[in-house]
């Protein structure tokens, strides 16, 4: 098994998603409390006594409010950047097991290859990730690669050749720029925070990155941490027409605000 991987739920709600290898299993983000994780990790067959690892790309709380309740679980590794380990840390109980890294730097975690990178967004310091398994030429284990972007406000050129060389890509669509601008429920400041270069990715963002992007590597496109207000599937799946013309070997993965997906083998 050289991969397999699932989100567990997206959204405004709280964001997480579960990557297995054959010797890891580890949580990208821990959005959701404890209790609400061990319940979705339990639907996928999983544990948290059997999670080696959360990796966190930002200290929001979507992405990070689980780790309170990991003083339950004390041999979970938490892996950020010294920004996001502080920011999280000053909202706990207790202190997790930290492991730190820096942003932009290549490390292992078990049979996981992994290399952080920056993203635009109003963190700390907010990270995308790309995960790394298998050897090359391996029948059985072949190598294969996963590349997580969340919460982005726009892609910059390195984000692009970060997620070109992966088969998997979780990216956000996060809004509909029309339905962001006639949403009644939210003030001018915050639909301007939200489009704004350091805010969340558009449907139109996502599909100007895919396009400039377009890797005949690409073998599925997950698009994650839908608006519930403002944003929808189809709205999505407008916007992205054009691309998925282009883009006929890759299967696209819509998920839905507070929605989960079955696993996906790579391998």
């Amino acid at each position: 098994m050289a991969m397999r991987f699932c989100i567990l739920g997206s959204g405004s709600s709280g964001n997480s998603a579960l990557l297995q290898t054959g010797g890891a299993r580890v949580l990208v983000d821990a959005g959701f409390s404890a209790r609400k994780l061990a319940a979705l990790l339990t639907a996928a067959g999983e544990s948290l006594d059997r999670i080696d690892a959360i990796f966190l790309t930002h200290e929001h709380g979507d992405h990070a409010a689980g780790i309170e309740g990991l003083k339950k679980h004390p041999h979970i590794r938490v892996f950020a950047n010294a920004a996001t380990a502080r920011a999280v840390q000053a909202g706990l109980s207790h202190r997790p097991d930290w492991q730190i890294f820096e942003t932009g730097a290549r490390f292992r975690f078990r049979d996981l290859e992994v290399e952080s990178f920056t993203v635009p967004h109003d963190a700390q310091e907010p990270v995308g990730f790309r995960f790394t398994a298998g050897l090359e030429g391996d029948l059985f284990a072949p190598r294969r690669s996963l590349a997580f972007l969340s919460d982005l406000g726009h892609a910059p050129q390195h984000i692009q050749e970060h997620i070109r060389e992966c088969e998997v890509l979780v990216v956000e669509a996060n809004h509909c720029p029309e339905l962001l601008k006639a949403d009644p429920k939210r003030p001018w400041a915050t639909k301007q925070r939200i489009a704004g270069r350091h805010g969340h990715l558009s449907n139109d963002g996502v599909r100007e990155l895919l396009a400039a992007v377009a890797s005949p590597r690409w073998r599925r496109v997950y698009l994650t941490h839908l608006s519930r207000d403002c944003n929808s599937p189809a709205a999505v799946e407008r916007a992205l027409a054009g691309v998925r013309l282009t883009l006929t070997a890759c299967d696209f993965a819509i998920v839905g605000p507070g929605e989960g997906t079955p696993f996906y083998e790579l391998g």
